[in-house]
């Protein structure tokens, strides 16, 4: 264990706030402690000499050493009694009174308190509005909680109290243990970061769990996941899923890429295995505690019942595991092992009057084959079947093959009694196949997780210094918007920009469009235009007689359009033959927890309609640029479809990685877009950008 050991391993722990009043937090908790706790418990109350028959200490100061303080005294006397905690040398504190930041006012002026106090002690504090922490090897229960936990090897932290009492309640009748539980509460010392980097160094947690509503420090937490999921799984469920951060967006990025996404980015990129409900949540922590991961995606179904191993099969159909391919080989030892009427091919039906041996069998054949990298077992219950037995068939031929095996084992008090064998050994059983299947799947993401190859970021040779001197640009204007006038940023990062340049005149327009080559385009160059297309503010295919009309044309338009509008110019630019290109979209918007959300799709007037679109947090490397561009839909069309000449897909991924540098390297940049970002076969050109600055960052 690291920094945290005291906090799930004390030998004293101090109630500060102890009392022998019915219903009373101080009361429930010295109740739990006294329970089963080894250790000793220290009641500490001014006004009391004995609290249930342990003997109170009027301070801190007068009490013995104090490993863990738990603080239970009303909030205004709070950050007192964590002073005087903190002045006796006790490093671990946890907070149970409420009525800090989650009130407002004058609550978040005492979690301010709180935070510089601990800063100077360097605390550890979990909550203010804790339930408590719960720790199963020294049987401590520091809650006021109603359950006390199984002993188990999954940690598991909550930001509601609530949920850890609902949880532990159903977790009890499911006989699924915990080795650690801690509420967070508001988390304003230690938070799910803490946690998950704690037990990541402790051997006796197999799996950790989690429920949370935010995640305060994503870049954080991102790289402490990644560092922890080469060894320990991590399943989370995360409620307040919304995309309130997006509607304060102003560009493309900002709108697709809300706050969500930046959460399935940001987990996904750290290894982190999502749960969509509770049930689900240790659906996947049941498998992953107790068993192997499999060496392939090909799953074997064996079955006493035809309509139970077709759900099971429509299961897997639906997940990202495959029904296994049996060998030949395979197929005729069944054929020989099982009744005429039984089904070889997977599903394994070995039908209705199939006892244990039949199932040990048809198990014992299907583990065996090299496809096959994990099994359920699925049956109904039947007068000539033994589930107790097939729970021992089960566990043999589990550990003999060493491979993943789930059961889906119907019914009742059957099925209980051959659970609590099952759960023994680890192996856990569903009663809906498709649970029991994707228990399989969360063991197979897993083995993805721990098989992953991360790059480093590439470090590009830039213009730094340049960039920032465009950037600052936006001190000077009314708003922190820039435009495609700020198209030398792209240069100053190495990407490719089309020959151009944005003049306030029509005469120089002509002489701009009569040094390029071939037919020009013309832009209205304004921040408060953001759909030019749409007001007729771009001219396309624009030869050196016409420059002059065009000019004065979309100048007139876009005065027609927003009269108060922002018009900083005309842009007259190199006009690309995009027959055999294809429009897609860079952007990043910044998230509040995560940082720099990089977005890459099919661009042009596209993004918003179809949003094909794939997202990672920055900095990222070559490979998660280069599956940025193989997840969207629209990938084959750069990949050369239907005869189209392959775009360079190595400058598209380029791209990314260059622009991720950028916005890395810059945080006042909030949010930003290359759309279109035009491919073709000899490279990209970036047409248009847009982006907004934090001019206090610069």
């Amino acid at each position: 264990m690291g920094r945290l050991s005291d906090l799930f391993a004390p030998e004293t722990v101090a109630v500060v706030g102890a009392t022998d009043r019915e219903g009373a937090v101080g009361r429930a908790i010295l109740e739990n402690l006294q329970g089963d706790f080894a250790g000793e418990v220290i009641p500490i109350n001014p006004n009391r000499d004995e609290v249930l028959g342990l003997e109170c200490y009027q301070d801190v100061k007068s009490a013995p050493p104090i490993d863990l303080a738990l603080i239970v005294v009303p909030p205004s006397v709070v950050i007192d009694a964590i002073e005087d905690v903190a002045r006796a040398g006790t490093d671990d504190v946890v907070v149970i009174t409420a009525g800090f930041s989650e009130t407002g006012g004058e609550g978040a002026e005492r979690e301010r308190r709180l935070r510089e106090i601990a800063a100077e002690y360097d605390l550890n504090v979990v909550g203010p509005n804790s339930l408590g922490v719960m720790s199963t090897p020294v049987e401590m229960n520091a809650t006021f909680g109603p359950e006390n936990a199984l002993e188990g090897s999954i940690s598991f932290m909550s930001q509601s109290g609530a949920f850890i009492t609902a949880v532990l309640d159903w977790a009890n009748e499911q006989g699924i243990g915990f080795q650690d539980v801690v509420s967070l509460g508001n988390k304003t010392v230690l938070d799910e970061t803490d946690f998950v980097r704690e037990w990541g160094d402790d051997p006796e947690t197999d799996v950790i769990i989690g429920y949370l509503e935010d995640i305060d420090d994503g870049q954080g937490f991102l790289q402490a996941a990644r560092d922890v999921t080469d060894d320990t799984p991590i399943v989370l469920v995360k409620s307040g899923r919304t995309d309130a951060g997006a509607q304060a967006a102003s560009s493309h990025t900002g709108a697709i890429a809300g706050s969500e996404r930046a959460y399935e980015a940001g987990l996904e990129q750290a290894g982190v295995i999502r749960a969509t409900s509770v049930q689900q949540l240790f659906d996947y922590a049941r498998a992953l505690s107790g068993l192997p991961e499999p060496d392939t995606d090909g799953v074997a179904v064996v079955t006493n019942a035809g309509g139970p191993g077709v759900l099971t099969t429509d299961a897997v159909g639906d997940s990202t595991l495959e029904m296994a391919n049996f060998t030949d080989e395979t197929i005729d030892e069944l054929a020989a092992a099982m009744p005429d009427e039984a089904n070889v091919y997977n599903p394994i039906d070995a039908i209705g009057d199939a006892d244990v041996e039949r199932f040990r069998e048809a198990l014992d054949i299907a583990l065996d084959d090299p496809n096959v990298g994990s099994a359920v077992v699925v049956s109904a219950p039947t007068a000539v079947l033994k589930y107790d037995k097939l729970a021992e068939v089960v566990i043999e031929k589990r550990e003999e093959y060493e491979k993943p095996v789930v059961t889906c084992l119907m019914g009742g008090d059957r099925a209980r009694a051959a659970e609590e064998v099952l759960r023994e050994f680890g192996i856990p059983n569903y009663f809906d196949p498709s649970r029991a299947v994707a228990g399989l799947g969360a063991l197979a993401q897993y083995r993805d997780v721990r098989e992953r190859t991360i790059d480093e970021p590439t470090e590009f040779d830039v213009d730094r210094e340049r960039a920032r001197e465009i950037l600052s640009r936006a001190r000077n204007r009314d708003d922190n918007r820039l435009g495609v006038e700020s198209m030398d940023l792209l240069e100053a990062y190495g990407i490719p920009t089309p020959t151009g340049e944005i003049v306030d005149d029509p005469d120089r327009a002509r002489d701009v469009a009569e040094s390029i080559e071939g037919d020009v385009v013309m832009k209205i160059v304004s921040p408060d235009i953001s759909h030019k297309s749409d007001i007729g503010g771009v001219k396309v295919g624009v030869s050196d007689e016409d420059v002059y009309d065009a000019y004065e044309d979309v100048v007139a338009r876009a005065r027609n359009y927003q009269p108060d509008a922002t018009i900083l110019g005309v842009q007259v630019q190199e006009m690309l033959d995009i027959d055999e290109s294809t429009e897609t979209i860079v952007g990043m918007n910044r998230d509040p927890q995560f940082g720099p959300l990089l977005l890459f799709g099919l661009g042009g007037i596209f993004v918003e309609i179809l949003e094909d679109t794939s997202v990672r947090v920055a900095p990222l490397g070559e490979g998660e640029a280069r599956e940025m561009v193989d997840e969207i839909k629209a990938a084959p069309l750069l990949r050369g479809a239907r005869g189209r000449e392959p775009a360079d897909v190595e400058a598209v991924v380029e791209t990314i990685q260059r622009l991720s540098q950028l916005v890395t390297d810059f945080p006042s940049i909030l949010e930003l877009d290359v759309n279109p970002l035009v491919a073709g076969p000899d490279g990209v050109q970036a047409i248009d950008l847009r982006l907004t600055v934090d001019t206090e960052e610069l």
